[in-house]
């Protein structure tokens, strides 16, 4: 669970001493679960005894059960459903990890999959139990009760969820009772009965009341727990019960603030004093209660303010302590809303140092949550002031503001309600407003604010800060910018960033200077590119959870890839994996794609497939970035290697539709050359030649040049390729030519040229550990690695390579491959011969057996047989070793 989660709102609130004894309600609970029902709604004003009746209803039950109480800062949807999986972390431990992770990134995924997620978590919870939402009447937002509505639709059986709240939430109530899955208790249901109200009054709160009395007093009430509480409070001071329960009369709003008054009254100036200012927090402890009330400072309590907690405890005023070791402890809501009413009125009403202003409260409790290393406590509290210098302090943090750091939402809540004047005033407000967009994963709202920045900008004083703030803004274009490769936007706005940001300004400089290695490796020059990710590495050593430090690692790893360092690449990224933390950063998605890429050529299937699957649970969640169409160019790799020709096309079309869809049209290409591999497998060379000559994809042509048996057009191709990519530097790029040309030697009859090749390609992948870069070029280069190893050419790798094409041909339950002293071709029979002829005029196998009239099975063996003596292992490769030996 993440340490800046709550946890006492995960508790369930302990059951109090002298319990008024309810067994018809909690018949009235257990029957919904033994009917199966998938809500219980608890729905009754305050002061009714919700919570105390769902709490000893569920610490007497024999099912795991799950607490949240959320607050008014729980309305946003990721921020709620982040207390939801920890709630259920308390039951479960370790529960949806993944889900957290997603959650608690700078750009949260879309609720609806994140909600999807979950559900299929909870299906594995073996246990039935129950999930309490308590004061959900907090919650106003329409995306969560969207939320948990989709929760309730698709609810797995195993878990029951009870909603305690002071007004009905908007969910679909009247569908759920007519399907009869809602149970129900409202408050004809929560009131004291007489008997519960004389066991209460007399027992609980100590009085001596008779009948009539209680029964007046019930009466008076309505049953309201609360109101017969407070009543009872203040009749301690009152000889005459029945004078006062006779004047006690009107709604129980109304006498909900006279009987507040009564019970401040009969307490000290000093618990009055302390009661007010201590209203303002959601949570209390005893040092922070001191911080608000005396401005003490961490180190220096003198355990008064503890004192007067549990002083509290006792006397019940409306407290609950909310751990074990009651150091943390809340007001009942009702309470602390009456008192923070009053806090205001009293501010209002007098001058001077005699009370207490609320917003000098919030500037202390601001204090203490910094002091203590809780930053968006102290940041809430800060914006309660109105303190807007000290709340743009806060965001901004040691180095990494909040919104850098998973705080997106409140910070713009926050900006959201100051005017245009305000920011205005101060342009780093609009800067900051636009960074928080992004984070937020609102990107199109960006550039209005950053407008907006500028426009300040042009009516404050040329200085310093100014200046560093057009270097923010253009670092923001930048990045912005990077999305879409718009390479020329990118290198001329990272420049402006570099220009003018200050040389303190290590955060934003960082991000200037990966934008600028982005560009740099889009234009090919990855030793620039290295230059600039190695040069953020250094700038943000002295950050904490800098997320440009994880981009710039994770970028260099990209290029170690590149550079067919695969073991180097993927010791970069276990090391960017072991410092990201928990929750991931969206980012690393990147990462996972890469080492999906980089097990694949280890031929480490498994693992790679489970890399993918990494990748594309991140990118599924990200409309805004690229990498779902290259796992998709990554997928059809993989499902070509499994022999799933109609897998691997599915995902090339899901890759492409995305990529336009999102305007990533520079990946295109990438998608075109994949598919080339696929329309080559399916012998299509027609559409395979029409879209390699469509991209312009050389390596694709040379390819389709071998498949149509024109082996001298793919060396020509491959020739000029070669020495363009040896001038960049790109060894990714030469391995893969160098091997094309191998195999264009040995299919034009050139065997000393092929094994001369394929020598040096041998040289260059295996440092890497290649394996799926041969593998995958199918039988021609199986028996051209036998006839190197036979010749002492790299006779250990060869061998290695040879036994993995062993290994998938026994899985095709094929014949082995011919060793290097074998002949190459047997000769074939008439009806071979005349079989590979109508192959090579084009001819679909049910035609050739319909031409024939013999079966579809027995032109499948014989094709067999005539792969099997020409030492390929398709159509295309049929008809141009057929050709190379004359054989048509």
């Amino acid at each position: 669970m993440p340490e800046t989660l709550l946890r006492t709102k995960l508790f369930v609130p302990p059951v109090r001493p002298n319990l008024v004894p309810r067994p018809r309600l909690i018949e009235r609970l257990n029957q919904a679960l033994e009917l199966g029902h998938k809500l219980t709604l608890v729905s009754a004003p305050a002061g009714f005894g919700k919570t105390t009746l769902v709490s000893e209803w569920v610490t007497g039950s024999d099912r795991p059960v799950a607490w949240l109480s959320p607050d008014d800062g729980d309305n946003d949807p990721v921020r709620f459903l982040t207390y939801l999986v920890a709630a259920l972390q308390m039951i479960k431990e370790n529960f949806a990890e993944r889900v957290l992770s997603l959650l608690q990134s700078p750009q949260p995924p879309r609720t609806e999959l994140i909600l999807t997620a979950l559900l299929n978590e909870i299906s594995t919870i073996a246990d039935n139990f129950v999930l309490v939402l308590d004061d959900y009447h907090v919650i106003d937002s329409n995306a969560v009760d969207r939320a948990l509505t989709f929760l309730l639709e698709h609810l797995p059986p195993q878990m029951h969820l009870v909603i305690i709240t002071r007004e009905d939430p908007s969910l679909p109530l009247a569908r759920y009772r007519v399907r009869g899955q809602l149970s129900e208790l409202r408050v004809s249901d929560l009131r004291f009965t007489n008997s519960e109200a004389a066991h209460f009054l007399n027992q609980v709160m100590g009085l001596s009341l008779s009948v009539e009395n209680i029964a007046a007093l019930e009466s008076r009430t309505e049953g309201w727990i609360a109101g017969l509480q407070l009543a009872a409070l203040s009749m301690r001071g009152h000889k005459d019960a029945a004078s006062f329960i006779q004047s006690f009369s009107g709604s129980h709003h109304f006498v909900l603030d006279y009987l507040v008054e009564e019970v401040l009254n009969q307490q000290s100036e000093s618990v009055q004093s302390f009661l007010l200012q201590t209203s303002i927090l959601d949570r209390l402890c005893g040092p922070l209660c001191e911080a608000v009330c005396f401005g003490k400072t961490p180190g220096s309590s003198s355990g008064s303010g503890q004192e007067t907690l549990e002083y509290l405890e006792r006397a019940n005023l409306f407290i609950v302590h909310l751990d074990n070791d009651r150091r943390w402890y809340r007001y009942h809501p009702l309470f602390a809303n009456l008192l923070r009413q009053r806090l205001q009125q009293q501010s209002a009403s007098t001058a001077g140092d005699e009370a207490r202003g609320v917003a000098e409260l919030h500037i202390h409790a601001s204090g203490w949550f910094e002091e203590n290393g809780l930053e968006l406590e102290a940041f809430h509290h800060a914006a309660a002031a109105n303190d807007i210098e000290r709340t743009e302090r806060l965001i901004e943090g040691a180095g990494v503001p909040l919104h850098y750091r998973g705080a997106a939402v409140p910070v713009l809540h926050w900006l959201e309600s100051l005017s245009t004047k305000v920011l205005d005033a101060r342009p780093s407000l609009w800067v900051t407003y636009a960074t928080a967009l992004f984070f937020a994963g609102q990107h199109t709202a960006v550039e209005q604010k950053l407008q907006a920045a500028e426009a300040a900008l042009r009516n404050a004083e040329a200085d310093d800060n100014t200046q560093d703030l057009v270097g923010r803004i253009a670092s923001i274009r930048a990045t912005l910018a990077v999305i879409q490769h718009d390479l020329e936007t990118i290198i001329a706005q990272s420049r402006l960033a570099l220009e003018h940001l200050h040389p303190d300004n290590l955060l934003f400089r960082s991000a200037a200077a990966y934008t600028l290695g982005v560009a740099y490796h889009l234009q090919g020059d990855r030793a620039a590119a290295s230059q600039s990710f190695t040069e953020v590495l250094s700038l943000t050593e002295s950050l904490e959870d800098s997320i440009y430090t994880m981009a710039a690692a994770i970028s260099l790893g990209l290029i170690q890839e590149a550079d067919n360092q695969l073991y180097l690449a993927s010791k970069t990224f276990e090391r960017v994996l072991q410092k990201a933390g928990d929750p991931l950063q969206l980012i690393v998605c990147e990462l996972f794609l890469s080492l999906a890429r980089i097990n694949y050529q280890w031929n480490d299937l498994e693992s790679a497939q489970q890399y993918g699957l990494q990748c594309a649970q991140l990118t599924q969640q990200m409309e805004s970035i690229d990498t779902f169409a290259m796992y998709g160019v990554f997928l059809a790799r993989l499902r070509l290697a499994q022999g799933d020709f109609q897998e691997a096309a599915t995902a090339l079309d899901e890759a492409e539709n995305f990529a336009r869809q999102h305007n990533f049209l520079f990946r295109i290409p990438k998608v075109a050359a994949a598919r080339v591999l696929v329309l080559l497998r399916q012998d299509n060379l027609t559409a395979a030649a029409d879209l390699a000559g469509q991209y312009e994809l050389p390596i694709s042509q040379a390819r389709v040049h071998l498949a149509q048996g024109d082996p001298a057009a793919a060396l020509a191709v491959l020739g000029p390729l070669r020495r363009q990519m040896e001038d960049k530097g790109w060894l990714d790029e030469q391995l893969k030519i160098v091997i094309q040309q191998a195999l264009a030697y040995l299919a034009h009859g050139e065997k000393e040229m092929a094994v001369q090749q394929l020598g040096e390609a041998l040289n260059m992948a295996e440092p890497g550990g290649f394996i799926r870069v041969f593998v995958d070029e199918g039988r021609p280069m199986a028996q051209l690695l036998s006839e190197t190893a036979a010749r002492g050419i790299m006779p250990g790798y060869c061998n290695k390579l040879l036994a993995v094409f062993e290994a998938e041909r026994q899985k095709e339950d094929d014949i082995p491959y011919p060793p290097p002293t074998q002949p190459l071709i047997d000769s074939l029979t008439k009806r071979e011969l005349e079989i590979l002829n109508l192959i090579a005029e084009g001819l679909k196998n049910q035609e050739i057996a319909e031409q024939l009239v013999v079966s579809l099975n027995t032109v499948l063996y014989h094709i067999k047989n005539i792969y099997n003596k020409l030492g390929v292992n398709r159509r295309t490769q049929a008809i141009a070793k057929a050709k190379e030996i004359n054989l048509i």
